[in-house]
């Protein structure tokens, strides 16, 4: 009986000491006041964040918040605001993410739309670089051509002896011989594709008078007869002209002299109309690759 008793009584001790052990934590310990700056900070940071300031929670039961007993529905109710804030803040992330991606990809975007823009400007720069510096190859063989046909018109009607060639006939004969028909073929051959020339013929003849001059002329026709009959000489391009027994100037110190035999001088005259002819079949330098508009 004694032993039961004194169970009991200790029993009873050790379950009131916690309680002692509290009351006089509580009423000799005093919590430690909050300073003015930590008091407006805190109630501030919170509200800029949810807009409503976390309150403590009160104390509940015996034990207070240090309840070893406390129930599953107490624990939920003293987490529950502390979940929703955890929530807002997971959501405000959230939201703070998704925007920075937003601008990101804007970001990304605009550069790759602008880095196009620049690309495209770039191209039509060099395309237009290429089309001038053509214009200007144009333009500069342009001016040359032009320069060149100034002067040719210029000395249109200025021919010069290109070639000369002389015919010698046997006194009283107008018959052309073999080497005359000779030096003629190799006169007139190569005038079949040449233009801007004409043939002066004069005929000399031994004698006195108009015996000599008709003898000279009929020298000189001959060979003009050769001429267009054998080698296709227009006859506006050969100027004929019988001189009979005109002095001709001399090489000594005698000066002129007068003609012995029979004789026709052929003389090729040219004046610059090939010369424009050959520039006007000058094909254009190609445009070189560097020149060429890349492919877009």
């Amino acid at each position: 009986m004694k032993n039961r008793l004194f169970v009991a009584l200790l029993l009873a001790v050790v379950l009131a000491l916690p309680a002692i052990a509290q009351q006089t934590s509580s009423t000799t310990q005093p919590a430690p006041a909050a300073t003015a700056s930590d008091q407006s900070a805190a109630p501030a940071a919170t509200e800029s964040a949810t807009g409503k300031p976390l309150q403590p929670p009160a104390r509940e039961g015996f034990w207070g918040r240090v309840n070893p007993f406390a129930r599953k529905n107490y624990v939920k109710r003293q987490t529950e605001p502390i979940r929703d804030r955890l929530n807002e803040l997971d959501e405000l992330t959230a939201s703070n993410s998704k925007m920075i991606k937003d601008v990101d990809a804007r970001a990304q975007q605009g550069i790759q739309l602008a880095s196009a823009k620049a690309n495209e400007a770039d191209q039509h720069a060099i395309d237009a670089g290429n089309k001038a510096q053509m214009a200007q190859q144009t333009a500069t063989q342009a001016n040359t051509r032009l320069t060149t046909v100034e002067q040719v018109v210029g000395n249109i009607d200025q021919y010069k002896a290109s070639t000369q060639t002389e015919i010698r006939f046997r006194p009283g004969q107008t018959v052309l011989s073999k080497n005359a028909k000779s030096a003629l073929d190799d006169m007139a051959t190569p005038l079949k594709s040449q233009r801007g020339y004409i043939i002066e013929v004069q005929g000399f003849s031994s004698g006195h008078g108009t015996a000599a001059i008709q003898t000279s002329q009929k020298m000189a026709d001959s060979v003009v007869r050769y001429l267009v009959l054998n080698h296709d000489i227009p006859v506006y391009r050969i100027y004929v002209v019988g001189m009979g027994n005109a002095p001709v100037a001399s090489t000594d110190e005698t000066g002129k002299k007068h003609t012995s035999g029979g004789r026709v001088e052929i003389s090729l005259l040219k004046n610059d109309l090939e010369q424009l002819a050959s520039t006007s079949t000058t094909p254009a330098p190609a445009a070189t690759p560097d020149q060429q508009a890349p492919p877009k």
